[in-house]
């Protein structure tokens, strides 16, 4: 089985999505009639939007009115923009049931790490009308880009297999390790790879005796103790499944780039693209992908 069009792309995507939505539909029923657009059918749209980076609503619907024969009917963008909006957690729900199709329990070893999440440029921040100073908006060091940002952090825990298993989103401000120990202390059995921003050996100990969670971190070059020359490059090896990930959330998933003027706005933007990523990485495994991680080639097919 191979996705050899963008058509073949779509119907897999709605597929998988209708069988879930079926599932977790009567969570979601409301009053008088159905819409023409079914609920399943604007998810999927919004998942391959997303895939294909079309994150801005009027260029997305725009390109859906050019595939009518995928979706015929395609709703008003204050109505898309809408129902989009009140389904922020049907999304997390079927990100869930993806994941729950993925063969986790083989994979315990992940690596942990987060993403700037700018909301408003620096200079604009003093006169913006936005609620996000009541969600925990603040200034942050991005120290890997030597930038300060106004906004959040989603900080993300991926599988060696490029999974996101768990996700955060926390104010710019907060730490990596704080954010990190939260994550982690709802995990168990996990083998886990930070960078130097998660050095702490009361952390590692605390994890590794209450949840079975290694935390695995390389010293720094001040330290007495340092490490084989081959444990670093293993290490740096498994750093690069995050990096990966990482340049799909922001390059083809345009994660950093934010057109929502509210906070919940901003989430339900989030989720549907997380989602996206984790249905992508399902189809990759349903199709026997040699390449697993490649999302852009499913998304973008010949």
């Amino acid at each position: 089985m191979m996705i050899e069009d963008f058509d073949d792309f779509c119907l897999w995507m709605y597929v998988v999505v209708d069988d879930i939505w079926r599932e977790i539909a009567p969570l979601f029923k409301r009053p008088g009639m159905a819409p023409k657009c079914s609920d399943s059918e604007l998810v999927a749209m919004v998942l391959i939007g997303e895939c294909r980076g079309w994150d801005v609503e009027t260029e997305m619907l725009s390109y859906w009115h050019e595939h009518r024969d995928l979706f015929p009917v395609i709703p008003s963008q204050s109505r898309f923009n809408r129902r989009r909006r009140n389904l922020i957690d049907a999304f997390n729900l079927i990100r869930q049931a993806v994941l729950s199709l993925l063969d986790l329990a083989a994979d315990r070893q992940c690596a942990i790490d987060s993403l700037p999440v700018p909301v408003v440029k620096f200079h604009l921040v003093p006169g913006s009308t936005g609620d996000w100073d009541v969600h925990g908006a603040d200034f942050g060091k991005v120290p890997s880009k030597k930038q300060t940002i106004y906004g959040y952090k989603l900080h993300l825990l991926v599988t060696l297999q490029g999974v996101i298993l768990d996700f955060s989103l926390a104010p710019a401000s907060a730490s990596d390790l704080t954010v990190g120990e939260e994550m982690l202390v709802e995990q168990t059995d996990l083998d886990v790879f930070g960078d130097k921003a998660f050095i702490s050996a009361p952390l590692a100990a605390r994890l590794l005796e209450s949840n079975r969670v290694c935390l695995h971190t390389l010293p720094r070059a001040n330290q007495k103790v340092q490490l084989p020359e081959a444990v670093c490059r293993l290490h740096n090896r498994v750093r690069q499944i995050i990096e990966t990930v990482n340049g799909q959330l922001t390059e083809q998933f345009h994660l950093e780039v934010n057109h929502a003027h509210t906070f919940w706005g901003l989430c339900t933007r989030l989720l549907s693209k997380l989602t996206a990523h984790t249905l992508s990485m399902y189809l990759n495994r349903l199709l026997g992908n040699p390449h697993p991680l490649q999302i852009k080639a499913l998304a973008f097919p010949n």
